[in-house]
C-alpha cells in the first residue's frame, strides 16, 4: 500500500491519451493500454511527480466535496495497483 509522503509519477513511455475512437480516457504504456474510469481518470489527472499521495488526497477532495480518508485508500489502492503493474512509479 502506498504511503501519504511518496510521489507517484508516470515512468518513461507511460502517458494519458483520450482514444477519440472510443470516446474514452486511456493509460497508454509500450504494447499496453489500460482504459480508464472517471475515477481513474481524475486520480492519474492529480499525478505529475511532484504532488505526493497526500497532496492529491487533499486535492481531490477538495474537488468533489468528498471524505479525504475514502479518496486516500482509493487512490492508493489503485496508484498501488498501477505500480505493481509497472504503469506508475514511485518516489
Amino acid at each position: 500500500m502506498m504511503q501519504p509522503e511518496e510521489i507517484p509519477f508516470l515512468p518513461r513511455g507511460v502517458r494519458i491519451h483520450r482514444d477519440a475512437v472510443r470516446d474514452t480516457w486511456v493509460l497508454l504504456a509500450p504494447e499496453r493500454t489500460v482504459t480508464l474510469d472517471e475515477i481513474a481518470h481524475a486520480i492519474l489527472s492529480e499525478v505529475d511527480g511532484v504532488k505526493s499521495l497526500q497532496d492529491i488526497t487533499a486535492s481531490l477532495a477538495a474537488r468533489y466535496q468528498a471524505p479525504a480518508e475514502q479518496i486516500a485508500k482509493d487512490a492508493a489502492g489503485f496508484l498501488g495497483a498501477l505500480h505493481d503493474r509497472r504503469f506508475v512509479d514511485l518516489s
